[in-house]
């Protein structure tokens, strides 16, 4: 179920300069509506000359500790405010949206590659703590221009292994993800986010290896609730909303050539 409610931010921690990770409660102290991975919220953007909510992936959530965790990247206007506020600042948010990973399926039992790349990486680790919560074995293959755009290192560590390719080769493999020596070995599922061209080239790869594959897609999103047909994706179905009918979907619904 939607709900739309005030979040209090418990910590602002900047990943990057152009990534901050903000840490939130509902300020009402209710517990957090159930959410999967893969899913998103709309952020309300307190700001001159903004008036649409920024849809951002949920990177974490501590059902324990009643909080959830947002990797934002700073891209405009919207994100540049949200990116400024900091510890006790409040934020209206609209969760959970859209339709996520796939969890819990007896197959997935071999081993479980969650590849990302960029702001990609951020529903990955909700995910791999979910899997590993099932008693699976997530392993995840990260992608970055240079090992200083990295992101949460210490936090993926702590599900499973962790595959490395960089650009520049300033850390693990240098190459793009897709010719990382990870995938020399059998892989039971693969989960994507990331840039489209990279997914689209895992895909290749999944198709290639007749792998179940499923991709995060971060296709422009507005209302978030199918309404502004913003986000719509071609699809074997016809075109449908990313927002509703996503943002995950197996590649095997996609037109992807």
């Amino acid at each position: 179920m939607k709900e739309i409610k005030d979040f209090t931010i418990l910590e602002a921690v900047s990943e990057h300069p152009s990534y901050t990770m903000l840490r939130v409660t509902p300020a009402d102290g209710t517990p957090l509506p159930a959410i999967q991975p893969g899913q998103f919220v709309q952020i309300a953007v307190e700001a001159p000359g903004v008036f649409l909510r920024r849809p951002i992936s949920v990177n974490d959530v501590n059902a324990e500790k009643n909080t959830l965790d947002l990797l934002i990247r700073l891209a405009g206007r919207g994100t540049s405010h949200l990116c400024a506020l900091k510890a006790g600042d409040s934020v209206n948010i609209m969760l959970p949206l859209g339709n996520g990973f796939s969890l819990g399926a007896k197959e997935r039992e071999g081993r479980l590659l969650l590849v990302g790349g960029g702001v990609g990486v951020a529903p990955l680790l909700y995910l791999g703590r979910r899997l590993r919560e099932e008693g699976l074995k997530p392993e995840f293959l990260l992608g970055a221009r240079s090992a200083a755009d990295l992101l949460r290192l210490t936090d993926f560590a702590e599900i499973g292994p962790v595959h490395i390719s960089t650009e520049d080769g300033s850390m693990g493999e240098k190459g793009f993800v897709t010719l990382h020596s990870v995938w020399n070995e059998p892989v039971a599922h693969i989960y994507c986010c990331g840039p489209a061209p990279m997914m689209k080239a895992v895909a290749a790869i999944a198709r290639k290896k007749e792998t179940p594959c499923e991709v995060s897609l971060e296709n422009m999103m507005a209302c978030g609730l199918g309404a502004c047909l913003c986000c719509v994706e071609n699809t074997v179905k016809g075109n449908v909303c990313v927002c509703t009918e996503g943002p995950v979907f197996d590649i095997k619904m996609l037109n992807w050539e």
